[in-house]
């Protein structure tokens, strides 16, 4: 399963069942789970833990050590989940010891071609990352968010789950769960109706996220009177507790 002129480290840890393509270089302190496919010319370098079903396209590098000036080889980590397809020219550092000395990937994401995942960030689950997306570090993305073509995040933001960018979006903000934003510099538009539709959210809950969103974008409010008046939506619509948590969680301030 591993092609003859693959250079793959003796210490690195392969299951049985890896497919692994010509000129892919794997160095030492990788592990790579079963049911993985590394296609040719890839470059994985560890400390890096890879799990289960995951696809890595070619010209792709994994692993590398961040270019972030305080870093000084120390030894940090990517851990990467189970079932995401990572396709061409996709490039994902390691962390650095000044923040959580580890960038990770979680499950079922589709990370596109030129895509940039910067030190420390934390990518969660389900996720689409289109092509040449860029996350400076610290970065992270919530489960099930989209982030169009040719998006921008600044160092540190947080993208809240079920939220979505447009193309050419530059998010220097905070996105708060559910919202959808575009523009350079980001701006909030509205809740992605169409993905919590796919999803399957009811019609009930989405007109309810539609009145979260009103609450906090359209009345003036303070976000400490935004978030009083969507605690008084949880009793009928829990959905909206995800929104009031990311904002909470925001120190950067939300995009507004």
């Amino acid at each position: 399963m591993i092609h003859s002129q693959a250079i793959v480290d003796p210490s690195a840890r392969v299951a049985d069942d890896v497919e692994v393509g010509p000129w892919t270089l794997i160095g030492p302190d990788v592990e790579i789970g079963p049911g993985c496919k590394i296609e040719s010319h890839v470059v994985i370098k560890g400390p890096t833990r890879i799990g289960a079903g995951n696809h890595i396209y070619q010209f792709s590098t994994i692993g590398e050590a961040t270019p972030d000036l305080k870093y000084r080889d120390e030894p940090t980590y990517l851990v990467i989940g189970d079932n995401n397809i990572i396709r061409e020219n996709v490039t994902i550092h390691r962390g650095t010891v000044q923040d959580r000395a580890e960038t990770t990937i979680g499950n079922n994401n589709l990370i596109m071609a030129y895509v940039h995942i910067g030190h420390d960030s934390c990518i969660g689950n389900h996720t689409i990352l289109v092509n040449n997306t860029a996350l400076a570090g610290h970065v992270q993305v919530g489960d099930w968010a989209i982030l169009s073509g040719y998006t921008l995040v600044h160092q540190f933001c947080k993208i809240g789950a079920h939220s979505f960018s447009g193309m050419g979006t530059a998010i220097g903000k905070d996105v708060p769960a559910y919202v959808t934003v575009s523009g350079a510099p980001a701006e909030a538009k509205t809740i992605n109706i169409e993905g919590l539709r796919r999803r399957g959210f009811s019609s009930e809950a989405i007109s309810q996220l539609r009145r979260a969103f009103k609450i906090v974008y359209r009345q003036g409010l303070t976000l400490e009177l935004a978030i009083q008046r969507l605690e008084t939506m949880l009793r009928d619509t829990p959905e909206v507790q995800v929104m009031i948590d990311s904002i909470r969680a925001s120190e950067r301030g939300i995009v507004r």
